[in-house]
């Protein structure tokens, strides 16, 4: 499917600007950005004679709903959804609150493994060995331990081998969407696309 923006249509809705200047306002790069577009998520540019990208208001505001999307830690698949709900207002938001209760689900899961990570570090500083030498060093013989022998519990490890940033503060953020047990104004806080993008997800 075509999800190019004409010229024309670009002008109507506000002054064209470049990737770079696209990329700066969004506060990402210019090959994320690129890759947007590559994954179906940004519709392709107009481009000039001597094919230079041009980005209109549509664009850019669905960069800024794509942005602040993965803010909240939404994957790729559920961005492609909630755009999907924003460009038809009139359908229920009952899959947003849907995809909102399973990422907090996955929030809390990444706070739980912080929560066991925060207690084993404790413990390493605790009884670490500062001012000893490396040979005899808690540190390191409990980081070569790779079953855990010398951890609490191996439940700090992350499934993923990986960890949230800002974990709490997009928890927080989470809570307020579902809160009630509806989310009427979930796709308006992510940042709603214009009308004149409505109906082309």
């Amino acid at each position: 499917m075509d999800h190019s923006l004409p010229p024309r249509a670009a002008t109507e809705t506000g002054e064209l600007i470049g990737i770079g200047q696209l990329a700066r306002e969004a506060g990402c790069k210019v090959q994320t950005v690129r890759w947007y577009e590559e994954v179906g998520l940004l519709p392709s540019p107009a481009r000039t004679d001597g094919g230079h990208r041009l980005y209109g208001r549509p664009h850019r505001e669905r960069l800024a709903f794509i942005r602040h999307a993965r803010e909240f830690g939404f994957g790729l698949d559920a961005i492609r959804q909630l755009l999907d709900l924003a460009a038809h207002p009139e359908r229920p938001c009952g899959d947003a609150h849907a995809l909102a209760v399973t990422q907090l689900a996955e929030v809390e899961a990444k706070l739980r493994r912080l929560a066991g990570l925060r207690d084993e570090l404790a413990r390493l500083v605790e009884t670490g060995c500062s001012d000893g030498i490396a040979a005899e060093c808690r540190v390191l013989e409990t980081l070569a331990d790779h079953d855990h022998g010398h951890c609490l519990s191996a439940a700090h490890a992350a499934a993923d081998g990986t960890v949230l940033n800002n974990t709490p503060a997009i928890k927080l953020r989470l809570e307020s969407l579902v809160a009630g047990g509806s989310i009427p104004s979930a796709v308006s806080t992510l940042g709603r696309l214009p009308r004149s993008r409505r109906g082309k997800g």
